[in-house]
């Protein structure tokens, strides 16, 4: 007669070592549950941390001074077509170089041209071109920084020559050459001052990647396996966010200013497509005559980085309030 527990006690024998038991519940390896519960903590700190931030800027009086302006701005080079009065490239000789008045609130150019509509369009190129430069910055800069800083060695020897060396010429000089360079336009304009402004994107993600590559759980993910680009881009990229931030809101109002200086010598956005550095430029001969053709597109561009800027401070200090003490 056979024992009943005999099968499964040959089915055991017979196993191979490096067998698993089917019936024996399979357990998750500690690593992988650690990463996970780790990967939920810092989702969770995160949506915390943001509300956080957001809850200072919205107590810091010039942030929010800046908050405003710049929404406002983004909102008119949004709606500028839907707003603007009337054609901003419609030419009136019976209007020509009228002063503000009730049907022309900011007047008229030496063309006719209703100032308040060419205000919005202007207002419009500077955003856009502060945005694409800005994208282009990023994009060209956050993996130069990042491997830079993570790598080192000759890679960041090389890149932190050509930044310092690029860093040597001022923002506006360097933008103006390389639009001399590639010619005038509107692209070429974004082009030239986006990649004017990677050398300090460049300086402020390798820093920050210096710092955060020793960090514990960099090391620990490095340590699990995780490569160089999971450690960059998932450890220390979202972690560097703060600071790409600021740089980001101090590089827009750059941008700005820099397309209204292009475009007034001629390299940036060209006539008659209107832009406040076009506009600038031909007021000049007209300024004892109409100075409101300086005034007014001279106010969108001081109000327009102002703002940027002070939306940049608030979020420094939103960001990095022990900063201030």
């Amino acid at each position: 007669m056979s024992n009943p527990g005999s099968e499964p006690t040959r089915a055991l024998r017979n196993r191979t070592p490096g067998e698993r038991d089917v019936n024996q519940p399979q357990e998750t390896p500690q690593r992988e549950v650690t990463a996970e519960r780790n990967h939920h903590c810092e989702s969770r700190r995160g949506g915390a941390a943001s509300r956080r931030v957001l809850r200072r800027l919205l107590r810091h009086r010039t942030g929010v001074v800046g908050l405003v302006l710049s929404v406002l701005f983004v909102l008119v080079a949004l709606a500028a077509p839907l707003i603007a009065p009337s054609d901003p490239a419609a030419v009136n000789f019976d209007e020509v170089l009228q002063q503000p008045s009730l049907a022309a609130p900011l007047g008229s150019d030496e063309l006719g041209r209703d100032q308040l509509s060419r205000i919005f369009y202007g207002v419009r190129a500077s955003i856009v071109v502060g945005v694409l430069s800005v994208l282009l910055a990023v994009v060209v800069a956050v993996p130069l920084g990042l491997i830079a800083g993570y790598y080192r060695g000759v890679v960041d020897s090389v890149v932190s020559r050509i930044t310092d060396t690029l860093l040597a010429f001022p923002f506006l000089v360097l933008a103006v050459g390389l639009a001399a360079v590639m010619g005038a336009s509107m692209v070429n304009a974004a082009i030239a001052i986006g990649l004017s402004q990677v050398p300090n994107l460049i300086r402020v993600v390798r820093g920050e990647t210096l710092r955060l590559a020793g960090e514990d759980y960099v090391t620990a993910s490095v340590a699990a396996g995780a490569s160089g680009a999971t450690a960059m881009f998932r450890h220390i990229l979202p972690n560097s966010v703060n600071a790409l931030l600021v740089q980001i809101t101090v590089a827009i109002p750059q941008a700005i200013i820099g397309e209204a200086l292009l475009s007034f010598l001629g390299l940036g956005v060209q006539p008659p497509t209107p832009s406040l550095g076009v506009m600038l430029s031909s007021a000049q001969t007209y300024f004892t005559q109409a100075p409101w053709l300086v005034v007014f597109p001279g106010i969108a561009v001081v109000l327009a980085t102002l703002g940027f800027n002070l939306l940049g401070d608030g979020l420094r200090d939103a960001l990095d309030p022990k900063g201030n003490r």
